[in-house]
């Protein structure tokens, strides 16, 4: 059984069915929740992943987007210890990224997930974690 992290612009983009200019992440989003069904695999998500959806839509949105999600496969929170905390503060200077981000890819690494996420700047996290984009999954 595979297990993702999945990172908040992959939530963001299956709800908004987002589009850049070349690329329909909402259907990447929506293929890969889909393989994940097909896979038995499980989603993983965090408070931390619930503040950030927080920021864009209110509680209820925010229950009605893991209740869609939750159609295609399991989905299961996963809880932020005071060590991840800390590790993710003191990595801050070294990856140059958001402690945010860092506490992310410890939280999938802690609980061997892949981390999905089209965030660039992930790609300083591959020490830590295994990332992928939703469309390099399907």
């Amino acid at each position: 059984m595979q297990k993702y992290y999945v990172d908040t612009n992959v939530w963001r983009d299956y709800y908004e069915n987002r589009k850049d200019n070349l690329k329909p992440l909402g259907e990447f989003a929506f293929g890969f929740f889909k393989k994940c069904r097909k896979d038995n695999s499980v989603i993983l998500y965090s408070d931390l992943t619930l503040r950030e959806l927080n920021a864009y839509y209110s509680k209820e949105r925010v229950e009605i987007l893991l209740q869609a999600v939750s159609v295609f496969c399991e989905i299961k929170k996963v809880f932020i210890n005071e060590k991840q905390g800390k590790e993710a503060h003191s990595l801050v200077k070294k990856f140059k990224v958001h402690s945010a981000d860092l506490l992310h890819a410890i939280l999938a690494r802690d609980n061997k997930a892949v981390l999905v996420s089209r965030d660039k700047h992930f790609n300083k996290l591959k020490d830590i974690v295994k990332i992928a984009k939703p469309e390099e999954i399907i």
